[in-house]
């Protein structure tokens, strides 16, 4: 029994370890964007992006609250989640200059506000395990826009939406948790994370089949969020 309380005690703070990594994923992509090394910036988000996905589903399979009830890996995981998805990106959009000169510095500082807001309301993950409003996903949008070449103009458009988005009450698909299409969902955020690499080791000549690959996960990951807010607002009328 002895032996068995160890190995559970290891396994649950190596778990715990391994969401605290993302801390360290996301400095690296703070190094390499003030290096503007945009490449390894994007990767070391898309590896602390890979953590986060993976970790709460181990977490909950491996029964960590039961073992370290005094240890909250749930605030651990927004704290890392709010310096990968939201301050990281917003250093990158200053950096790189996404957007007009003018409105760098007032752009990054709102993702930071709104996405503030955002971590903070008490139901930002729904209890239905959805996200409530645009879901601080600033590191896709930013390297989306990079990778693109996008005008500045154009970028701040599509930030400013963002932005707008996080206070409107759309509930958002959240891949590992959301039970409703959930096995598509895994499996098409499977094949949209394999992207990323190629896409990485193609820049600046990306194929068209790995952008239009990637752009169908998009479309269909807003258009299920969409189908399932109205879907569950509808059968909130019905009762």
């Amino acid at each position: 029994m002895k032996d068995q309380k160890k190995w559970q005690l290891i396994g649950a703070w190596s778990i715990h370890l391994f969401t605290a990594s993302g801390a360290v994923w996301g400095f690296l992509a703070l190094v390499a964007i003030i290096q503007k090394e945009w490449v390894s910036a994007a990767a070391w988000m898309a590896i602390a992006i890979f953590v986060d996905s993976v970790d709460g589903t181990l977490s909950r399979l491996f029964r960590v609250k039961q073992t370290l009830p005094g240890f909250d890996g749930a605030l651990l995981d927004n704290i890392i989640d709010y310096q990968t998805y939201v301050v990281v990106p917003a250093l990158f959009v200053f950096q790189a200059q996404l957007v007009p000169p003018a409105i760098l510095l007032p752009l990054s500082a709102l993702i930071l506000l709104a996405s503030g807001y955002q971590f903070a309301q008490a139901d930002a993950k729904t209890e239905d395990h959805f996200f409530k409003g645009f879901p601080s996903y600033w590191n896709v949008v930013v390297v989306y826009l990079f990778f693109m070449g996008t005008a500045p103009l154009l970028n701040l458009i599509v930030l400013l939406l963002c932005a707008v988005m996080v206070f409107i009450p759309v509930k958002y698909v959240y891949p590992s948790r959301t039970t409703k299409y959930r096995r598509l969902t895994l499996t098409l955020t499977a094949v949209w994370f394999l992207t990323l690499p190629i896409a990485m080791i193609q820049y600046p000549a990306v194929q068209p089949w790995v952008a239009w690959l990637s752009f169908l996960y998009i479309a269909y990951y807003i258009g299920m969020s969409l189908f399932l807010t109205k879907h569950s607002a509808l059968a909130y009328e019905n009762i």
